[in-house]
Protein backbone atom coordinates (compact mmCIF):
# COMPACT_ATOMS: atom_id res chain seq x y z
CA UNK A 1 0.00 0.00 0.00
CA UNK A 2 1.28 3.42 -0.97
CA UNK A 3 1.70 5.58 2.15
CA UNK A 4 1.41 9.33 1.65
CA UNK A 5 3.33 11.91 3.65
CA UNK A 6 1.35 14.52 5.53
CA UNK A 7 2.66 17.30 3.28
CA UNK A 8 1.65 15.33 0.18
CA UNK A 9 -1.87 14.98 1.54
CA UNK A 10 -2.05 18.69 2.31
CA UNK A 11 -0.78 19.62 -1.16
CA UNK A 12 -3.26 17.29 -2.81
CA UNK A 13 -6.21 18.60 -0.81
CA UNK A 14 -5.17 22.18 -1.49
CA UNK A 15 -5.01 21.52 -5.24
CA UNK A 16 -8.48 19.96 -5.29
CA UNK A 17 -10.12 22.58 -3.10
CA UNK A 18 -8.50 25.49 -5.00
CA UNK A 19 -10.05 24.24 -8.20
CA UNK A 20 -13.39 23.53 -6.53
CA UNK A 21 -13.65 26.94 -4.88
CA UNK A 22 -13.36 28.61 -8.26
CA UNK A 23 -15.28 26.10 -10.39
CA UNK A 24 -17.88 24.42 -8.21
CA UNK A 25 -20.71 22.86 -10.22
CA UNK A 26 -24.25 23.62 -9.11
CA UNK A 27 -26.93 20.94 -9.04
CA UNK A 28 -30.31 21.11 -7.35
CA UNK A 29 -29.57 17.98 -5.29
CA UNK A 30 -26.47 19.70 -3.93
CA UNK A 31 -28.16 22.99 -3.12
CA UNK A 32 -31.11 21.49 -1.26
CA UNK A 33 -29.92 18.38 0.53
CA UNK A 34 -32.13 15.69 2.02
CA UNK A 35 -31.69 11.94 2.28
CA UNK A 36 -34.47 11.39 -0.24
CA UNK A 37 -33.02 13.78 -2.80
CA UNK A 38 -29.57 12.24 -2.40
CA UNK A 39 -30.88 8.69 -2.86
CA UNK A 40 -32.85 9.67 -5.97
CA UNK A 41 -29.93 11.54 -7.54
CA UNK A 42 -27.37 8.83 -6.77
CA UNK A 43 -29.49 6.06 -8.29
CA UNK A 44 -30.29 8.22 -11.31
CA UNK A 45 -26.61 9.02 -11.79
CA UNK A 46 -25.66 5.35 -11.99
CA UNK A 47 -24.59 4.86 -15.63
CA UNK A 48 -26.27 8.10 -16.74
CA UNK A 49 -24.72 11.45 -17.61
CA UNK A 50 -25.39 14.37 -15.28
CA UNK A 51 -26.85 16.48 -18.10
CA UNK A 52 -29.62 13.91 -18.63
CA UNK A 53 -30.31 13.54 -14.92
CA UNK A 54 -30.76 17.27 -14.22
CA UNK A 55 -34.09 17.64 -16.04
CA UNK A 56 -35.40 14.23 -15.05
CA UNK A 57 -34.60 14.85 -11.38
CA UNK A 58 -36.86 17.93 -11.30
CA UNK A 59 -39.64 16.05 -13.09
CA UNK A 60 -39.31 13.16 -10.64
CA UNK A 61 -39.50 15.45 -7.62
CA UNK A 62 -42.73 16.98 -8.89
CA UNK A 63 -44.27 13.53 -9.33
CA UNK A 64 -42.83 11.92 -6.19
CA UNK A 65 -41.65 14.54 -3.67
CA UNK A 66 -40.97 12.05 -0.86
CA UNK A 67 -40.36 8.41 -0.05
CA UNK A 68 -43.98 8.16 1.06
CA UNK A 69 -45.30 9.50 -2.26
CA UNK A 70 -43.03 7.18 -4.23
CA UNK A 71 -43.91 4.13 -2.14
CA UNK A 72 -47.62 4.71 -2.83
CA UNK A 73 -47.20 4.99 -6.60
CA UNK A 74 -47.80 2.16 -9.08
CA UNK A 75 -45.07 0.45 -11.07
CA UNK A 76 -46.60 1.94 -14.20
CA UNK A 77 -46.34 5.48 -12.79
CA UNK A 78 -42.74 4.91 -11.70
CA UNK A 79 -41.57 3.47 -15.01
CA UNK A 80 -43.44 6.11 -16.98
CA UNK A 81 -41.65 8.88 -15.07
CA UNK A 82 -38.32 7.05 -15.35
CA UNK A 83 -38.46 6.97 -19.17
CA UNK A 84 -35.45 8.67 -20.72
CA UNK A 85 -32.92 7.53 -18.11
CA UNK A 86 -32.44 3.99 -19.37
CA UNK A 87 -31.75 0.85 -17.32
CA UNK A 88 -35.34 0.65 -16.03
CA UNK A 89 -34.35 -1.77 -13.28
CA UNK A 90 -32.83 1.23 -11.48
CA UNK A 91 -36.25 2.86 -11.40
CA UNK A 92 -37.71 -0.28 -9.87
CA UNK A 93 -34.83 -0.44 -7.39
CA UNK A 94 -35.57 3.14 -6.31
CA UNK A 95 -39.25 2.24 -5.98
CA UNK A 96 -38.40 -0.78 -3.81
CA UNK A 97 -35.98 1.38 -1.79
CA UNK A 98 -38.81 3.79 -0.97
CA UNK A 99 -41.22 1.04 0.05
CA UNK A 100 -38.66 -0.59 2.30
CA UNK A 101 -37.69 2.70 3.94
CA UNK A 102 -41.35 3.40 4.70
CA UNK A 103 -42.14 -0.09 6.00
CA UNK A 104 -38.94 -1.11 7.82
CA UNK A 105 -37.33 2.20 8.75
CA UNK A 106 -40.37 4.44 9.37
CA UNK A 107 -39.43 6.78 6.54
CA UNK A 108 -35.84 7.36 7.70
CA UNK A 109 -32.91 6.34 5.51
CA UNK A 110 -30.35 4.33 7.53
CA UNK A 111 -27.06 6.23 7.80
CA UNK A 112 -25.04 3.03 7.62
CA UNK A 113 -23.33 1.86 4.44
CA UNK A 114 -23.51 -1.81 5.46
CA UNK A 115 -27.27 -1.63 5.97
CA UNK A 116 -27.72 0.34 2.75
CA UNK A 117 -25.99 -2.42 0.79
CA UNK A 118 -28.82 -4.76 1.74
CA UNK A 119 -31.16 -2.64 -0.40
CA UNK A 120 -31.75 -3.86 -3.95
CA UNK A 121 -29.56 -2.08 -6.49
CA UNK A 122 -27.29 -0.47 -3.87
CA UNK A 123 -23.65 -1.53 -4.03
CA UNK A 124 -20.81 -0.41 -1.76
CA UNK A 125 -20.01 2.72 -3.75
CA UNK A 126 -23.61 3.95 -3.97
CA UNK A 127 -24.06 3.17 -0.27
CA UNK A 128 -20.92 5.18 0.50
CA UNK A 129 -22.02 8.12 -1.63
CA UNK A 130 -25.41 8.21 0.10
CA UNK A 131 -23.73 8.27 3.53
CA UNK A 132 -21.30 11.00 2.46
CA UNK A 133 -23.76 13.27 0.69
CA UNK A 134 -26.87 12.77 2.83
CA UNK A 135 -25.19 12.55 6.24
CA UNK A 136 -21.68 14.00 5.67
CA UNK A 137 -20.11 10.78 6.98
CA UNK A 138 -16.39 10.25 6.22
CA UNK A 139 -16.87 6.96 4.39
CA UNK A 140 -14.60 5.70 1.61
CA UNK A 141 -16.03 5.05 -1.84
CA UNK A 142 -15.05 5.43 -5.48
CA UNK A 143 -16.78 6.35 -8.73
CA UNK A 144 -15.57 7.18 -12.22
CA UNK A 145 -14.56 10.82 -11.66
CA UNK A 146 -12.85 10.06 -8.36
CA UNK A 147 -11.04 7.19 -10.07
CA UNK A 148 -9.80 9.62 -12.75
CA UNK A 149 -8.40 12.03 -10.15
CA UNK A 150 -6.41 9.42 -8.25
CA UNK A 151 -5.01 7.62 -11.28
CA UNK A 152 -3.96 10.95 -12.81
CA UNK A 153 -2.46 12.22 -9.55
CA UNK A 154 -0.70 9.12 -8.22
CA UNK A 155 -0.26 6.58 -11.04
CA UNK A 156 0.86 8.51 -14.12
CA UNK A 157 2.34 6.28 -16.79
CA UNK A 158 1.08 3.07 -15.16
CA UNK A 159 -1.52 0.61 -16.41
CA UNK A 160 -4.02 -1.89 -15.01
CA UNK A 161 -4.60 0.12 -11.84
CA UNK A 162 -7.03 -1.74 -9.59
CA UNK A 163 -9.49 0.09 -7.34
CA UNK A 164 -7.88 -1.76 -4.42
CA UNK A 165 -4.80 0.38 -5.06
CA UNK A 166 -6.85 3.58 -5.06
CA UNK A 167 -9.08 3.04 -2.03
CA UNK A 168 -6.26 3.37 0.57
CA UNK A 169 -5.26 6.69 -1.02
CA UNK A 170 -8.86 7.88 -1.00
CA UNK A 171 -9.01 7.03 2.68
CA UNK A 172 -5.71 8.78 3.49
CA UNK A 173 -6.67 11.99 1.69
CA UNK A 174 -10.29 12.13 2.86
CA UNK A 175 -11.37 15.36 4.54
CA UNK A 176 -12.98 13.75 7.55
CA UNK A 177 -14.41 17.05 8.79
CA UNK A 178 -16.37 17.70 5.60
CA UNK A 179 -16.62 14.55 3.51
CA UNK A 180 -19.57 15.85 1.51
CA UNK A 181 -17.78 18.90 0.10
CA UNK A 182 -14.57 16.95 -0.38
CA UNK A 183 -16.26 14.35 -2.56
CA UNK A 184 -18.07 17.09 -4.49
CA UNK A 185 -14.67 18.69 -5.07
CA UNK A 186 -13.07 15.44 -6.21
CA UNK A 187 -15.87 14.75 -8.67
CA UNK A 188 -15.77 18.25 -10.11
CA UNK A 189 -12.01 18.04 -10.53
CA UNK A 190 -12.40 14.66 -12.20
CA UNK A 191 -14.86 16.13 -14.70
CA UNK A 192 -12.35 18.92 -15.41
CA UNK A 193 -9.61 16.36 -16.07
CA UNK A 194 -11.83 14.46 -18.47
CA UNK A 195 -13.41 17.34 -20.36
CA UNK A 196 -10.61 19.92 -20.42
CA UNK A 197 -7.40 17.92 -20.16
CA UNK A 198 -8.91 14.88 -21.94
CA UNK A 199 -7.72 12.48 -19.24
CA UNK A 200 -9.37 9.06 -19.50
CA UNK A 201 -9.65 6.04 -17.23
CA UNK A 202 -8.04 3.64 -19.70
CA UNK A 203 -5.27 2.93 -17.20
CA UNK A 204 -7.88 1.50 -14.82
CA UNK A 205 -8.22 -2.29 -14.68
CA UNK A 206 -11.98 -1.65 -14.50
CA UNK A 207 -12.10 0.43 -17.69
CA UNK A 208 -14.64 -0.71 -20.26
CA UNK A 209 -16.22 1.06 -23.21
CA UNK A 210 -20.01 1.27 -23.12
CA UNK A 211 -21.79 -1.13 -25.44
CA UNK A 212 -23.70 0.35 -28.37
CA UNK A 213 -27.31 1.19 -27.48
CA UNK A 214 -28.78 1.39 -30.98
CA UNK A 215 -29.97 -2.04 -32.03
CA UNK A 216 -29.24 -3.57 -28.64
CA UNK A 217 -31.52 -5.78 -26.59
CA UNK A 218 -31.44 -3.02 -23.98
CA UNK A 219 -33.02 -0.64 -26.49
CA UNK A 220 -35.79 -3.15 -27.19
CA UNK A 221 -36.42 -3.72 -23.48
CA UNK A 222 -36.77 0.03 -22.99
CA UNK A 223 -39.15 0.33 -25.93
CA UNK A 224 -41.41 -2.44 -24.57
CA UNK A 225 -41.53 -0.89 -21.10
CA UNK A 226 -42.18 2.56 -22.62
CA UNK A 227 -45.08 1.28 -24.73
CA UNK A 228 -46.65 -0.69 -21.90
CA UNK A 229 -46.34 2.19 -19.43
CA UNK A 230 -48.62 4.19 -21.75
CA UNK A 231 -50.99 1.53 -23.12
CA UNK A 232 -51.22 -0.69 -20.01
CA UNK A 233 -52.00 -4.07 -21.63
CA UNK A 234 -51.82 -5.64 -25.09
CA UNK A 235 -51.40 -8.89 -26.95
CA UNK A 236 -48.17 -10.19 -28.43
CA UNK A 237 -49.37 -9.24 -31.92
CA UNK A 238 -50.19 -5.68 -30.87
CA UNK A 239 -46.87 -5.29 -29.08
CA UNK A 240 -44.98 -6.75 -32.03
CA UNK A 241 -46.62 -4.24 -34.37
CA UNK A 242 -45.74 -1.28 -32.13
CA UNK A 243 -42.17 -2.42 -31.56
CA UNK A 244 -41.68 -2.94 -35.29
CA UNK A 245 -42.92 0.61 -35.84
CA UNK A 246 -40.60 2.05 -33.16
CA UNK A 247 -37.59 -0.16 -33.98
CA UNK A 248 -37.85 -1.16 -37.64
CA UNK A 249 -34.29 -2.57 -37.61
CA UNK A 250 -34.87 -4.73 -34.53
CA UNK A 251 -33.42 -8.23 -34.80
CA UNK A 252 -34.14 -9.53 -31.29
CA UNK A 253 -36.76 -12.15 -30.48
CA UNK A 254 -39.83 -10.51 -28.96
CA UNK A 255 -40.81 -13.57 -26.94
CA UNK A 256 -37.34 -13.91 -25.46
CA UNK A 257 -37.12 -10.24 -24.43
CA UNK A 258 -40.66 -10.32 -22.98
CA UNK A 259 -39.71 -13.43 -21.01
CA UNK A 260 -36.62 -11.65 -19.63
CA UNK A 261 -38.70 -8.64 -18.60
CA UNK A 262 -41.18 -10.93 -16.88
CA UNK A 263 -38.38 -12.63 -14.94
CA UNK A 264 -37.07 -9.21 -13.88
CA UNK A 265 -40.49 -8.21 -12.57
CA UNK A 266 -41.28 -5.44 -15.06
CA UNK A 267 -44.25 -7.10 -16.73
CA UNK A 268 -46.71 -9.97 -16.35
CA UNK A 269 -48.00 -12.31 -19.07
CA UNK A 270 -51.30 -14.15 -18.74
CA UNK A 271 -53.18 -15.83 -21.59
CA UNK A 272 -50.83 -14.14 -24.07
CA UNK A 273 -51.80 -10.71 -22.73
CA UNK A 274 -48.82 -8.60 -21.63
CA UNK A 275 -49.18 -5.99 -18.90
CA UNK A 276 -46.95 -3.69 -16.94
CA UNK A 277 -46.54 -4.96 -13.37
CA UNK A 278 -48.99 -3.19 -11.09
Amino acid sequence: MKKLLKKDIQNFQECIYNYYNENRRSFTWREEISAYRVVVSEIMLQQTQTSRVMHKFEEWMKSFPSFKDLSRASVQQVLSCWQGLGYNRRGLALYEFAKRVEVEFKGVVPANEVVLQTFKGIGPNTAGSICAFAFNKPVVFIETNIRTVFIHSFFKGQKDIHDKQLLPLIEQTLDKDNAREWYYALMDYGVYLKTTLKVSNQASKHYATQTRFEGSKRQMRGAIVRVLSKVHTMSYDELSELITFELPENKHDLYGVVNDLQKDGFITVKNDIIAITV
